[in-house]
């Protein structure tokens, strides 16, 4: 079944839309489509007939979709055509306002994005994640173990911000009892302002950000006055590539380890309660078989794709697949849609727990820009199951999730669940 759509009629009417259109006036970016859970029929169809799709107008302005996982690779790769430096636009559909950008390490081009990058590596490796792994369990357990049994709650904000909040206060040694300031901020970062938004306007959001900013530069005088730590913000204080940062650049990368810490593990741990709710008989696989919690990880991680998509700006002409994109276009790489790439990955809309290969998706990126915090998303999410299934033999989902208004964010806002007893 496509994403969360259970009606067959629903999903038949969705098809019969996106197949009647004309290609000409798709577009795929609308936050609406996501939203609604709508987009699928689109994308199946751009990877079947028009790989790389131009779309000439949309509330983002005109933008080329690549949709098929190789494409993407090749896009991803190709860093002397496309550019993901903020000064062009960064790395959403969305273009901010050139006065109101900021330049985080993965809007970046080389070399400077690896001098950036390599500053705060030291916090994933396989070393650092052992230690950080104990007190991951400590505190799902605790999380587990507080929630409310036999009664409706909302599994997103009382699990998935929560242990994602506490991961992020950990990551930046941020003081503990204003933790879920950093969930506003990462929501802050990436929502549209308007209706659907997190805040009305844009000046609602700056503003917002600025307080942001305010609240790291005093954390970051402390830490510059304190010998080095392994905390995030301690790296970047006192790493010669990230110490002299000016304030943009500041902002930029705080944003960039926020929603990059929070969004994708958020939305999926959410994602794995809903996916195992569609698909209750991998639920029982999983019970039965617990040792599938490391194909399960991946697979969830593809499943959900957190990211949508990622955006590159053309430096020059360029010709690829038969399509001519110009210099300063916007090409949007869907690895949304990439994650079910029929001609890559077996049965892409089946949600398969234990698959051959499950790590072949393309929800951390691809290449020098591929997430640095993958193996800890991928270490959070093993912990979580190993200490749910110890736990509990099912949860329910009792209704439908509220989704995120997004085309670059594929979240779960709230999903009502119930534990039995």
């Amino acid at each position: 079944m496509h994403g969360t759509i259970e009606s067959a009629a629903k999903l038949d009417a969705l098809r019969e839309r996106a197949s009647s259109l004309p290609l000409e006036q798709f577009d795929p970016g609308d936050p609406e489509l996501f939203r609604t859970d709508t987009f699928w029929p689109y994308f199946d169809r751009l990877r079947r007939e028009d790989p790389v799709h131009y779309c000439k107008d949309s509330m983002f302005g005109p933008y080329w979709s690549v949709t098929r996982y190789n494409d993407i690779m090749e896009i991803e790769t190709n860093h002397s055509v496309f550019s993901s430096a903020s000064s062009l636009g960064g790395i959403t559909i969305r273009d901010i306002d050139p006065d109101l950008r900021r330049e985080s390490f993965i809007s970046m081009d080389p070399p400077r994005h690896a001098a950036q990058r390599k500053t705060v590596a030291p916090m994933f490796t396989p070393t650092h994640l052992d230690n950080l792994a104990l007190n991951i369990r400590q505190r799902s357990a605790e999380c587990l173990d507080n929630l409310p049994v036999g009664q409706v709650f909302d599994w997103v904000d009382q699990v998935s911000i929560e242990l994602t909040t506490q991961m992020l206060a950990v990551l930046f040694d941020f003081p503990w009892e204003d933790r879920r300031k950093l969930t506003r901020w990462s929501d802050i970062a990436t929502t549209i302002p308007g209706p659907d938004g997190v805040v009305a306007t844009e000046d609602e959001r700056q503003a917002e950000l600025a307080e942001c900013a305010g609240y790291f530069a005093r954390l970051w005088k402390e830490r510059i006055a304190q010998p080095p730590k392994s905390d995030l913000l301690s790296m970047m204080a006192h790493g010669p590539a990230t110490r002299d940062m000016d304030a943009r650049n500041f902002l930029g990368n705080l944003v960039l380890l926020i929603v990059g810490g929070n969004d994708t593990t958020r939305n999926t741990m959410s994602g794995a309660i809903h996916a195992l709710s569609q698909h209750p008989e991998e639920y029982r696989k999983l019970r039965a078989n617990p040792a599938l919690i490391d194909s399960f990880v991946p697979e969830v991680i593809r499943w959900q794709t957190p990211l949508a998509h990622m955006r590159r700006t053309a430096l020059a002409d360029f010709e690829f697949r038969g399509k001519q994109i110009k210099k300063g276009d916007k090409v949007v790489m869907w690895y949304v849609s990439g994650n079910r790439d029929e001609e890559v990955i077996e049965k892409p809309y089946d949600f398969i727990i234990d698959r051959a290969r499950p790590r072949t998706h393309i929800s951390f990126g691809f290449g020098i820009h591929r997430c640095v915090g993958l193996r800890l998303a991928e270490l959070q999410l093993k912990i979580i199951w190993e200490e749910i299934l110890k736990r509990f033999d099912h949860i329910d989902v009792v209704g439908e999730p509220k989704r995120v208004y997004s085309s670059f964010v594929k979240g779960l806002e709230t999903l009502p669940v119930k534990i039995t007893a």
